[in-house]
C-alpha cells in the first residue's frame, strides 16, 4: 500500500473501476450468450436480442471497454449468423 496521499487515492479509485468494468463486460457477455440462445428460438426474439447485443456492443466500445473494431466485426458476424440461420429456417 502506497504511503502518499494521492497514491492511495489512485489505488482506490483503480478498485472503483475495475468493479465497474468487470460489470459492464459482465453485462455484454450476458446480452451476447442470450442472443446466441435466442436464435434457436423464432426470427422476432432473435432479432430484438441482436438490437440489445448491438446496443450493448455500441455501449461498451464507447466507453472504452472494448475495441470500436472489435465491436464492429462481433456486431457483423452476429448479424451474418442471424440471417444465415432464419434464411435456412423462414
Amino acid at each position: 500500500m502506497p504511503n502518499i496521499k494521492s497514491a492511495i487515492k489512485r489505488v482506490e479509485l483503480g478498485k472503483v473501476r475495475m468493479l465497474k468494468n468487470a460489470a459492464a463486460k459482465s453485462f455484454l457477455r450476458t446480452t451476447l450468450r442470450r442472443f446466441e440462445e435466442s436464435i434457436s428460438t423464432d426470427s422476432e426474439t432473435a432479432a430484438l436480442a441482436l438490437k440489445k447485443a448491438t446496443r450493448a456492443l455500441d455501449k461498451a466500445s464507447s466507453k472504452g471497454l472494448i475495441h470500436k473494431n472489435l465491436a464492429a466485426r462481433k456486431k457483423s458476424r452476429l448479424t451474418k449468423r442471424l440471417n444465415k440461420h432464419f434464411a435456412k429456417v423462414g
